[in-house]
C-alpha cells in the first residue's frame, strides 16, 4: 500500500481519537465524518487532481472511524448508577495486582463485569485472585484539582465507580488467571526477598528500579525524585527494560551478531512477563524493543514507521489513552527522540569518552529530557533545573544496580543468606543515588512550578521540534 495513504490512514484515525477525547461527537458525528469523505470520494472521480480529493476523503472516512472507536471504548455499564450515594454490597475477584502506598491499599474489583476501585486499610493484605465481599458507600470518581483529570484517568481502565475504605471480607482465594497469580507471587516473593536484605528506603527504590514496584517508596523521596527529573527510573520505562536487553546481549555477545539482538528481544519479553505483563510493562518493552531494533540495524526511517504502528495499534485497543494516558504519552515521545535525536547529539559530545557508555549514557538523557519536557510543563507544570546532571550522575550506575538487585532478589527467594553479600553491594549504589537525588532536591533552585503552562506553547515547542528533526534527517 502507498506509503501516503497509511500515514494518511492513520493520522485520520488518530485524529478522530484525540477530537472525541474532548467533544461528544456521538454517533451522528461518525456517521457526517463518513458521509462527508464518501461524497468526496465520489468528487475525486470526476476531477483533475484526483489524488489529492482522494487523499482528503480517505482522511475524512478515518477520522469518523476512530470517532466511533472511542464511542465504542466509551460504552459503560450503567447499571450500578442506581446505588451511587447509597451503601452496597458487592461480591467479586480482585482483578489486578493490589496497588500498595503508604498508608493504603487501592484494589479494582471485578464485580459482574463492573469495575469499583476499592480504597482501603492496607491490612489484612489482599492479594489478585482473591474473591471478596466488599460493602460501603458507592461513588462516582471526582476530580480533586483542576490539573488531573482522576475521573478520565480511571475511565480509560473501564472504572467508573469508587469506594473509600469499606468492610472487606475474604471469601476465597486463588481465582483469576493462574499465570497472572504466578507472576505477581513471584514478584511479591522477590521485593520480600530484598526487604530482607537491604533497609528501607533503598529497598524500595531497588524495587522500583528493578520490576517497577514504586509504592512503597516515601512521599517526600518520590517528590524528590520528582524535583531532580529522575522519577522515570522507578516505573519501568523503556530505559530500565532495555537495559535488560542490552545485559542479556552483552553476555552473549560471543553469539552471531542476529542471535545476540534475538536473545535480547526474548529477555524483555520474558522480563515483561516477570513483572505482570501490565499495560505499562507492555508499553514500556515495546518501545524498548523498537529502541533495540533502531541501534542494530541503524534504520531510523523504518523504525520510525514501526513506532508510529505501534502507538496507532495501542490508540485503537484503548483510544483512552492517547490523551489520558500521561504514561503512553511519555514513553512515545522518549523513544522517538532516542531513535531520532540521540545520535545527533552523540555526535556533538566527541569530548566525552565512549568507555563505560558515558556517551551513550549522556547524548540518550539530553534527547529524552529535550524531548519530554514540553509535555511534563503543560502537565505537571514541574521544571527541573538539575535534571540533566542528576541524570548523568545516576543513570551511569543504574545498569550495575540492577544487575546487583536482581542478584539478591533472586538468590535471597532461594536462602536469605547466600544474598546478603549482593546486598550489601546493592546497598552502596543505591546509597550514593539516594544521596545525589537529596543533595540536588535540597537545592533552593532545584526546580520551580509553572502554572498553567499553555497547550499552543506546548504545540508550539513540538512544531518546532518536529521542523528540527525534518532538517537533521535532510542533511
Amino acid at each position: 500500500m502507498n506509503q501516503k495513504i497509511i500515514a494518511v490512514l492513520l493520522a485520520g484515525c488518530v485524529l478522530g481519537v484525540w477530537l472525541r477525547s474532548f467533544v461528544d461527537f456521538g454517533w451522528a458525528g461518525a456517521g457526517f465524518f463518513v458521509f462527508l469523505g464518501v461524497v468526496l470520494f465520489l468528487v475525486s472521480l470526476t476531477t483533475n487532481n484526483r489524488q489529492l480529493t482522494t487523499l482528503v476523503a480517505i482522511f475524512m472516512i478515518t477520522v469518523g472511524l476512530g470517532i466511533v472507536r472511542y464511542e465504542i471504548k466509551d460504552i459503560r455499564d450503567l447499571s450500578l448508577d442506581k446505588n451511587v450515594g447509597s451503601r452496597i454490597v458487592l461480591q467479586g475477584i480482585i482483578s489486578d495486582e493490589p496497588d500498595e502506598r503508604e498508608n493504603y491499599i487501592r484494589l479494582v474489583l471485578n464485580a459482574n463485569g463492573a469495575k469499583i476501585l476499592l480504597t482501603a486499610s492496607r491490612y489484612p493484605e489482599f492479594h489478585y485472585g482473591d474473591e471478596i465481599k466488599a460493602s460501603g458507600v458507592l461513588k462516582r470518581p471526582k476530580n480533586l484539582s483542576e490539573d488531573f483529570n482522576w475521573q478520565d484517568y480511571l475511565a480509560k481502565d473501564d472504572i467508573y465507580y469508587e469506594i473509600f475504605y469499606p468492610n472487606i471480607e475474604k471469601i476465597s482465594e486463588n481465582k483469576g488467571n493462574f499465570l497472572k497469580r504466578f507472576l505477581f507471587k513471584t514478584k511479591e516473593k522477590y521485593l520480600n526477598a530484598l526487604a530482607k536484605v537491604i533497609p528501607e528506603p533503598h529497598s524500595a527504590l531497588m524495587g522500583g528500579l528493578t520490576v517497577g514496584a514504586k509504592q512503597s517508596m516515601p512521599k517526600d523521596l518520590l517528590e524528590d525524585f520528582r524535583k531532580t527529573g529522575i522519577v522515570h527510573i522507578i516505573v519501568l520505562s523503556g530505559y530500565n527494560i532495555t537495559l535488560v536487553a542490552d545485559f542479556v546481549m552483552r553476555i552473549f555477545s560471543f553469539l552471531p551478531r542476529f542471535l545476540g539482538i534475538g536473545l535480547g528481544v526474548i529477555g524483555i519479553i520474558l522480563f515483561a512477563i516477570m513483572t505482570g505483563a501490565s499495560a505499562t510493562v507492555v508499553r514500556a518493552s515495546i518501545m524498548a524493543l523498537l529502541v533495540i531494533l533502531a541501534r542494530a540495524t541503524g534504520r531510523l526511517y523504518q523504525i520510525t514507521w514501526a513506532l508510529f504502528l505501534t502507538g496507532f495499534f495501542m490508540i485503537m485497543h484503548n483510544p483512552k489513552i492517547l490523551r489520558f494516558d500521561t504514561g503512553f504519552q511519555l514513553s512515545f515521545l522518549a523513544t522517538l527522540a532516542l531513535i531520532w535525536l540521540a545520535p545527533y547529539f552523540e555526535k556533538k559530545l566527541q569530548f566525552i569518552p565512549k568507555k563505560w557508555k558515558l556517551r551513550e549514557i549522556s547524548s540518550a538523557t539530553i534527547a529524552t529530557q529535550i524531548f519530554v519536557l514540553p509535555l511534563l510543563l503543560y502537565k505537571m507544570g514541574l521544571f527541573s533545573v538539575v535534571s540533566l546532571p542528576v541524570n548523568l550522575l545516576i543513570l551511569l550506575f543504574v545498569p550495575v544496580t540492577m544487575f546487583f538487585g536482581f542478584i539478591t532478589g533472586g538468590l535471597g527467594m532461594v536462602w536469605s543468606a547466600l544474598s546478603i553479600p549482593f546486598g550489601w553491594i546493592s546497598y552502596g549504589f543505591l546509597q550514593y543515588e539516594l544521596f545525589v537525588v537529596k543533595i540536588f532536591a535540597n537545592l533552593p533552585f532545584s526546580s520551580f512550578n509553572i502554572k498553567n503552562f499553555p497547550l499552543l506553547a506546548m504545540w508550539g515547542m513540538y512544531a518546532f521540534y518536529g521542523w528540527w528533526i525534518y532538517k537533521l534527517n535532510k542533511k
